[in-house]
């Protein structure tokens, strides 16, 4: 009788011990199945809700960075603004895919949808000459770093009126302040430069900016506003953490 009731005993926990695996499997399954659902949701959710933004400025605006570019912007911008660092609701995009004789600076207000500003901007001596290719975090360098930063204060320097940037990227950006990598005016940033010698003149790292708009421009966009510098670099893709927003 005894061996009997053992036996049943065996059987029944043998057949709850698989029953309880399938049963777990299929549970992790599930979950998995619902984490991946959930994750192309919110990047659907990130892209139509970029797309539709785009639209708005297009409508309103003549000019526009590319989709990518402003997709990698935005991805950037929602990240500072969540983490509480932007102040003043302009962006700056600056696009060093395109050559320095383009006007490949942006200036976008997110409340009101406008462009506010659409001119040259320079890159630096060592980064290339009519294209930017190359890029340093390092001082005294002379070339132009890429990423995200956000706008400090302005000051007066053998340039006029300045505007420091602080670079949010550790070792892509982080030594913006410490290189005195600022937004400022410039002659070489002018179109009658690019007339004569059939590109922008270069900075030792500074986005400088046409002298005739560079005081509005800087008093637009100073006081913790985002500025971004795009380029399609592998180095800067793979290692920036700001453009994954999800």
């Amino acid at each position: 009788m005894t061996y009997r009731i053992l036996t049943v005993v065996g059987v029944l926990i043998f057949s709850f011990a698989f029953s309880s695996t399938d049963e777990l499997n299929n549970t992790e399954k599930s979950n998995k199945a619902l984490d991946l659902l959930v994750e192309s949701k919110a990047k659907t959710t990130f892209e139509e809700k970029v797309s539709g933004l785009y639209e708005s400025f297009s409508v309103k605006n003549t000019t526009m960075p590319s989709l990518p570019v402003f997709e990698k912007a935005m991805s950037g911008y929602y990240k500072l603004k969540e983490s509480g660092k932007v102040i003043n609701p302009v962006l700056t995009i600056i696009d060093f895919d395109l050559s320095s004789t383009e006007k490949r600076m942006w200036i976008l207000n997110m409340d009101s949808r406008e462009v506010l500003f659409n001119t040259y901007v320079a890159h630096g001596q060592k980064t290339g000459v009519e294209f930017a290719n190359k890029f340093s975090n390092q001082v005294n360098s002379h070339m132009s770093s890429l990423g995200f930063y956000i706008t400090g204060e302005t000051y007066y320097g053998k340039n006029g009126l300045s505007l420091f940037i602080d670079g949010m990227e550790n070792g892509i950006n982080s030594n913006a302040r410490k290189r005195y990598v600022v937004i400022h005016g410039a002659d070489y940033a002018e179109q009658s430069f690019i007339k004569r010698y059939g590109r922008l003149g270069r900075s030792y790292g500074c986005p400088a900016v046409p002298n005739k708009i560079a005081k509005n421009l800087i008093n637009t966009i100073k006081g913790e506003s985002v500025v971004y510098i795009n380029k399609n670099d592998d180095r800067y893709l793979s290692k920036s953490g700001f453009l994954n927003y999800s």
